[in-house]
Protein backbone atom coordinates (compact mmCIF):
# COMPACT_ATOMS: atom_id res chain seq x y z
CA UNK A 1 0.00 0.00 0.00
CA UNK A 2 3.06 2.35 0.25
CA UNK A 3 5.07 3.79 -2.87
CA UNK A 4 6.27 1.52 -5.37
CA UNK A 5 8.22 3.92 -7.42
CA UNK A 6 11.88 5.04 -6.29
CA UNK A 7 12.35 8.21 -6.08
CA UNK A 8 14.97 10.96 -6.39
CA UNK A 9 16.49 14.24 -4.70
CA UNK A 10 17.54 15.56 -7.63
CA UNK A 11 14.57 14.70 -9.64
CA UNK A 12 14.73 17.82 -12.09
CA UNK A 13 17.97 15.84 -14.24
CA UNK A 14 15.71 12.99 -14.39
CA UNK A 15 12.73 14.10 -16.06
CA UNK A 16 12.68 11.27 -18.60
CA UNK A 17 11.88 8.23 -16.49
CA UNK A 18 8.54 9.45 -15.37
CA UNK A 19 7.76 11.32 -18.02
CA UNK A 20 8.47 9.71 -21.58
CA UNK A 21 7.07 12.88 -23.64
CA UNK A 22 10.51 14.58 -22.51
CA UNK A 23 12.49 12.15 -24.64
CA UNK A 24 14.15 14.50 -27.33
CA UNK A 25 13.20 17.96 -25.92
CA UNK A 26 16.40 18.98 -25.62
CA UNK A 27 17.73 18.74 -29.24
CA UNK A 28 20.58 16.61 -27.81
CA UNK A 29 21.87 13.05 -26.81
CA UNK A 30 21.82 13.04 -23.26
CA UNK A 31 22.85 10.50 -20.37
CA UNK A 32 22.21 10.33 -16.62
CA UNK A 33 23.42 8.57 -13.88
CA UNK A 34 21.62 8.55 -10.58
CA UNK A 35 22.85 6.67 -7.23
CA UNK A 36 21.03 7.10 -3.98
CA UNK A 37 21.41 5.11 -0.76
CA UNK A 38 18.05 6.24 1.11
CA UNK A 39 17.95 6.28 4.97
CA UNK A 40 21.96 5.47 5.35
CA UNK A 41 22.61 3.07 8.54
CA UNK A 42 18.86 1.56 8.35
CA UNK A 43 18.82 -2.24 7.87
CA UNK A 44 17.37 -2.87 4.49
CA UNK A 45 16.84 0.84 3.41
CA UNK A 46 16.75 1.64 -0.59
CA UNK A 47 18.98 1.40 -2.55
CA UNK A 48 18.56 2.46 -6.00
CA UNK A 49 20.57 3.39 -9.36
CA UNK A 50 19.01 4.57 -12.57
CA UNK A 51 20.83 5.00 -16.03
CA UNK A 52 18.38 6.91 -19.08
CA UNK A 53 19.67 8.33 -22.38
CA UNK A 54 17.17 10.27 -24.60
CA UNK A 55 18.23 11.94 -28.35
CA UNK A 56 15.70 13.22 -31.20
CA UNK A 57 15.03 12.49 -34.25
CA UNK A 58 14.51 15.33 -36.73
CA UNK A 59 13.40 13.55 -39.32
CA UNK A 60 10.46 12.27 -37.78
CA UNK A 61 9.89 15.58 -35.38
CA UNK A 62 10.46 12.73 -32.70
CA UNK A 63 12.59 11.53 -29.84
CA UNK A 64 13.41 8.20 -28.43
CA UNK A 65 14.74 7.10 -25.13
CA UNK A 66 15.50 4.23 -22.55
CA UNK A 67 15.35 4.19 -18.80
CA UNK A 68 16.49 1.40 -16.41
CA UNK A 69 15.90 1.53 -12.94
CA UNK A 70 17.53 -0.88 -10.24
CA UNK A 71 16.18 -1.08 -6.62
CA UNK A 72 16.64 -2.60 -3.65
CA UNK A 73 14.64 -2.88 -0.29
CA UNK A 74 14.59 -4.98 2.14
CA UNK A 75 13.97 -8.43 0.31
CA UNK A 76 12.42 -6.95 -2.80
CA UNK A 77 14.39 -6.37 -5.79
CA UNK A 78 12.95 -4.52 -8.53
CA UNK A 79 13.78 -3.98 -11.99
CA UNK A 80 11.80 -1.63 -14.40
CA UNK A 81 12.97 -1.31 -17.87
CA UNK A 82 10.95 1.28 -20.49
CA UNK A 83 11.36 2.61 -23.98
CA UNK A 84 9.99 5.78 -24.49
CA UNK A 85 9.05 7.60 -27.45
CA UNK A 86 7.91 11.30 -28.03
CA UNK A 87 6.26 12.97 -30.93
CA UNK A 88 6.82 16.72 -31.32
CA UNK A 89 5.60 20.10 -32.24
CA UNK A 90 7.08 23.40 -32.02
CA UNK A 91 4.95 26.10 -30.02
CA UNK A 92 6.37 29.50 -30.07
CA UNK A 93 9.79 29.69 -28.64
CA UNK A 94 9.45 25.95 -27.71
CA UNK A 95 8.85 22.39 -28.50
CA UNK A 96 5.49 20.69 -27.17
CA UNK A 97 5.96 16.16 -26.57
CA UNK A 98 2.88 13.86 -26.42
CA UNK A 99 5.31 10.62 -25.29
CA UNK A 100 4.53 7.09 -24.70
CA UNK A 101 6.64 4.41 -22.70
CA UNK A 102 6.22 0.73 -22.72
CA UNK A 103 8.43 -1.80 -20.90
CA UNK A 104 8.87 -4.63 -18.35
CA UNK A 105 8.55 -4.15 -14.65
CA UNK A 106 10.20 -7.40 -12.64
CA UNK A 107 9.87 -8.07 -9.06
CA UNK A 108 12.36 -10.76 -6.96
CA UNK A 109 11.48 -11.77 -3.06
CA UNK A 110 14.38 -13.33 -1.76
CA UNK A 111 14.40 -16.34 1.52
CA UNK A 112 15.82 -14.58 4.64
CA UNK A 113 12.82 -13.47 6.14
CA UNK A 114 12.83 -12.88 10.02
CA UNK A 115 9.70 -12.40 11.52
CA UNK A 116 7.54 -12.94 15.28
CA UNK A 117 5.79 -15.60 13.93
CA UNK A 118 6.84 -17.67 11.27
CA UNK A 119 6.28 -16.79 7.79
CA UNK A 120 4.35 -20.03 6.48
CA UNK A 121 1.03 -18.71 8.43
CA UNK A 122 0.95 -16.22 5.28
CA UNK A 123 0.87 -17.53 2.28
CA UNK A 124 1.81 -13.87 0.49
CA UNK A 125 5.59 -14.34 1.71
CA UNK A 126 7.26 -16.91 -0.48
CA UNK A 127 9.68 -19.34 1.92
CA UNK A 128 11.80 -19.89 -1.24
CA UNK A 129 11.98 -16.99 -2.88
CA UNK A 130 9.98 -16.10 -6.35
CA UNK A 131 9.90 -13.38 -8.94
CA UNK A 132 7.30 -12.52 -11.53
CA UNK A 133 7.30 -10.11 -14.59
CA UNK A 134 4.76 -8.00 -16.43
CA UNK A 135 4.27 -5.54 -19.13
CA UNK A 136 4.56 -2.02 -17.99
CA UNK A 137 3.32 1.44 -19.82
CA UNK A 138 2.86 5.07 -19.43
CA UNK A 139 2.52 8.38 -21.12
CA UNK A 140 2.85 12.25 -20.65
CA UNK A 141 2.55 15.47 -22.23
CA UNK A 142 5.64 17.84 -21.68
CA UNK A 143 6.42 21.49 -22.91
CA UNK A 144 10.01 23.37 -22.79
CA UNK A 145 10.96 26.41 -23.38
CA UNK A 146 13.85 28.54 -23.18
CA UNK A 147 13.51 29.94 -19.36
CA UNK A 148 10.90 27.17 -18.26
CA UNK A 149 9.51 23.59 -18.49
CA UNK A 150 6.16 21.83 -17.46
CA UNK A 151 4.96 18.06 -17.65
CA UNK A 152 2.09 15.84 -16.81
CA UNK A 153 2.82 11.98 -16.71
CA UNK A 154 1.69 8.64 -15.98
CA UNK A 155 3.54 5.31 -14.94
CA UNK A 156 2.18 1.91 -14.46
CA UNK A 157 -0.98 2.36 -16.60
CA UNK A 158 -1.63 -1.13 -17.00
CA UNK A 159 -2.03 -1.85 -13.24
CA UNK A 160 0.08 -5.13 -13.61
CA UNK A 161 -0.37 -7.77 -11.41
CA UNK A 162 2.62 -10.35 -10.23
CA UNK A 163 0.99 -13.18 -8.45
CA UNK A 164 4.02 -15.26 -7.77
CA UNK A 165 5.46 -12.24 -5.27
CA UNK A 166 1.91 -11.16 -4.58
CA UNK A 167 2.72 -7.20 -5.54
CA UNK A 168 0.06 -5.51 -8.12
CA UNK A 169 1.84 -2.34 -9.60
CA UNK A 170 -0.39 0.97 -9.29
CA UNK A 171 -1.26 4.12 -11.72
CA UNK A 172 1.07 6.88 -9.98
CA UNK A 173 1.08 10.58 -11.54
CA UNK A 174 3.20 13.36 -11.58
CA UNK A 175 3.38 16.73 -12.02
CA UNK A 176 6.46 18.49 -12.85
CA UNK A 177 7.39 22.55 -13.55
CA UNK A 178 10.78 24.53 -13.36
CA UNK A 179 11.67 27.87 -14.20
CA UNK A 180 15.08 29.82 -15.11
CA UNK A 181 15.31 33.21 -13.62
CA UNK A 182 18.45 35.53 -14.68
CA UNK A 183 19.07 37.96 -11.80
CA UNK A 184 17.72 41.18 -13.32
CA UNK A 185 18.44 40.00 -17.16
CA UNK A 186 22.36 38.72 -15.96
CA UNK A 187 23.11 35.16 -17.33
CA UNK A 188 25.66 35.28 -14.54
CA UNK A 189 22.99 34.58 -12.06
CA UNK A 190 20.33 32.32 -12.26
CA UNK A 191 17.68 31.23 -9.52
CA UNK A 192 16.11 28.02 -10.63
CA UNK A 193 13.08 27.23 -8.71
CA UNK A 194 11.30 23.78 -9.67
CA UNK A 195 8.88 21.45 -8.25
CA UNK A 196 7.26 17.67 -8.31
CA UNK A 197 4.44 16.53 -7.23
CA UNK A 198 3.76 12.60 -7.18
CA UNK A 199 0.60 10.72 -6.47
CA UNK A 200 -1.50 7.39 -6.59
CA UNK A 201 -4.57 8.69 -6.94
CA UNK A 202 -6.44 7.72 -4.18
CA UNK A 203 -3.30 6.69 -1.92
CA UNK A 204 -0.85 9.79 -0.47
CA UNK A 205 0.35 12.77 -2.06
CA UNK A 206 3.99 14.16 -1.97
CA UNK A 207 5.75 17.06 -2.71
CA UNK A 208 8.92 18.36 -3.85
CA UNK A 209 10.12 21.61 -3.72
CA UNK A 210 13.61 22.96 -5.17
CA UNK A 211 15.66 26.32 -5.26
CA UNK A 212 18.93 26.85 -6.72
CA UNK A 213 20.97 28.92 -7.54
CA UNK A 214 23.36 28.80 -10.46
CA UNK A 215 26.56 31.01 -10.77
CA UNK A 216 28.13 31.81 -13.90
CA UNK A 217 27.30 29.02 -15.57
CA UNK A 218 29.19 26.66 -13.48
CA UNK A 219 28.26 25.89 -10.11
CA UNK A 220 25.05 25.21 -8.12
CA UNK A 221 23.97 25.60 -4.73
CA UNK A 222 20.38 25.10 -3.26
CA UNK A 223 18.04 23.31 -1.15
CA UNK A 224 14.85 20.63 -1.87
CA UNK A 225 11.92 20.20 0.33
CA UNK A 226 9.88 17.00 0.61
CA UNK A 227 6.50 16.64 2.71
CA UNK A 228 7.08 14.51 5.28
CA UNK A 229 10.53 13.32 4.63
CA UNK A 230 13.44 15.78 4.15
CA UNK A 231 14.92 18.81 3.55
CA UNK A 232 17.88 18.66 1.15
CA UNK A 233 20.88 20.56 0.16
CA UNK A 234 21.98 20.12 -3.04
CA UNK A 235 25.18 21.40 -5.33
CA UNK A 236 27.01 20.62 -7.87
CA UNK A 237 29.07 22.16 -11.30
CA UNK A 238 28.81 21.90 -14.67
CA UNK A 239 31.34 22.49 -17.41
CA UNK A 240 31.91 22.29 -21.72
CA UNK A 241 34.33 19.85 -22.72
CA UNK A 242 33.90 21.55 -26.15
CA UNK A 243 31.27 23.80 -27.47
CA UNK A 244 29.11 21.11 -28.21
CA UNK A 245 28.70 19.14 -25.06
CA UNK A 246 27.87 19.68 -21.35
CA UNK A 247 29.23 17.64 -17.94
CA UNK A 248 27.42 17.88 -14.91
CA UNK A 249 27.90 16.50 -11.04
CA UNK A 250 25.73 16.89 -8.32
CA UNK A 251 25.32 15.68 -5.43
CA UNK A 252 22.69 16.07 -2.57
CA UNK A 253 21.96 15.01 1.28
CA UNK A 254 18.69 14.27 2.38
CA UNK A 255 18.44 15.27 6.52
CA UNK A 256 15.11 13.48 7.31
CA UNK A 257 12.59 15.21 8.83
CA UNK A 258 9.85 12.22 9.44
CA UNK A 259 10.33 9.76 12.77
CA UNK A 260 12.78 7.68 10.80
CA UNK A 261 15.52 10.35 11.61
CA UNK A 262 15.89 8.40 15.16
CA UNK A 263 17.34 4.72 13.26
CA UNK A 264 18.99 7.10 10.25
CA UNK A 265 21.36 9.33 9.37
CA UNK A 266 20.40 10.62 6.10
CA UNK A 267 20.08 9.88 2.35
CA UNK A 268 23.28 10.17 -0.37
CA UNK A 269 22.62 10.82 -4.04
CA UNK A 270 25.37 11.52 -6.52
CA UNK A 271 24.28 12.15 -10.38
CA UNK A 272 26.27 12.46 -13.54
CA UNK A 273 25.19 14.05 -16.43
CA UNK A 274 26.33 14.17 -20.14
CA UNK A 275 24.71 15.70 -23.15
CA UNK A 276 26.13 16.30 -26.57
CA UNK A 277 24.29 18.56 -29.71
CA UNK A 278 23.55 16.94 -32.50
CA UNK A 279 24.16 18.73 -35.66
CA UNK A 280 22.89 17.60 -38.86
CA UNK A 281 25.75 16.97 -41.33
CA UNK A 282 25.99 19.07 -44.19
CA UNK A 283 24.18 18.29 -47.64
CA UNK A 284 27.09 18.39 -49.87
CA UNK A 285 26.07 18.44 -53.45
CA UNK A 286 28.14 18.17 -56.15
CA UNK A 287 27.53 19.77 -59.98
CA UNK A 288 29.58 19.03 -62.64
CA UNK A 289 28.97 21.32 -65.91
CA UNK A 290 30.62 20.83 -69.16
CA UNK A 291 29.69 23.90 -71.57
CA UNK A 292 31.12 22.93 -75.56
CA UNK A 293 31.78 26.96 -77.23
Amino acid sequence: MAQQDPQFTQYMFDRLSINPAVAGTTGQLCATALLRQQWSGFDGAPKTALLNAHMPINKISSGIGLSVFLDELGQQNSTYARLHYSFHRKIGAGTFGIGLSAGLVSHRLGNEWVAVQSPTLDQAIPISGANDMGFDLGGGLYYTAPSFWIGISSTHLTETELEDVSIQTRRHYFAQAGYDWAIKGNKKYVLQPSMLMKTTGGGSTQLDINATFLYNNALWLGVSYRTEDAIAPVLGYQFKPNEKSMVRLGYSYDVTTSRLNNYSSGSHEVMLNYCVLLEKKPDTQIYRNVRFL
